[in-house]
């Protein structure tokens, strides 16, 4: 194995270990039950492509293009604040919160759009795996292996995460916990497009 392999492996997941509006939406569909895999996938996959990019030195475009952040900052944002008032929306009915092993929910299609846009849209992950990854990646010899052990912690996390929910389904057997899980999503989605617009 690689002797870069692990500490990428090490710093990825450490990046994606915070609980985010991409980390609280597949938790959510984990609980569901619904199109978990594919959700995982996406994130999984969304992160080996931007992995990739900043170790291959796709910082340096976000560099020469100077309004690129801003509109990723600002679109990030106002995804974040529609999607938090959408879940507070649910919180507050309660009515129509899913039993955990009830599945329905989404097509696969609009499904995959709310959370590719959680992911693209948000400038963190840029921050994280582009310019943090990418910069870091630099000191090892084996690129490779850096970018394989950071990308093998992404589908380490995410399809633990996604699939790891499920035990949790007898807590979200009950209405109430599904209002406070999307109470929960309200209050990190909100904190984030503060930060995003403030920054």
């Amino acid at each position: 194995m690689s002797s870069a392999f692990l500490p990428g492996f090490a710093l990825g997941f450490s990046l994606i270990l915070a609980i985010g509006a991409q980390n609280a939406f597949v938790l959510r569909q984990g609980l569901r039950r619904d199109h978990v895999f594919a959700v995982c996938l996406a994130c999984a996959l969304s992160d080996a492509l931007l992995i990739a990019a900043g170790v291959a030195g796709f910082g340096a475009l976000a560099r020469a293009v100077p309004w690129l952040e801003p509109v990723m900052r600002y679109g990030g944002a106002a995804f974040l604040l529609w999607y938090g008032a959408l879940n507070l929306r649910n919180a507050w009915r309660g009515g129509e919160a899913l039993r955990a092993e009830d599945g329905r929910g989404r097509g696969l299609w609009r499904t995959l759009g709310v959370v590719l846009a959680l992911t693209w849209l948000n400038p963190h992950v840029y921050l994280d795996t582009v310019v943090l990854l990418g910069s870091v990646s630099a000191q090892y010899d084996d690129r490779l292996g850096f970018v394989l052990g950071a990308t093998c912690a992404s589908f380490v996390f995410f399809f633990s995460l996604g699939y790891g929910a499920r035990l949790l389904a007898p807590l979200f057997a009950r209405p109430r916990a599904w209002q406070v899980l999307d109470l929960l999503i309200a209050l990190v989605m909100w904190p984030i497009a503060a930060r995003l617009l403030t920054m």
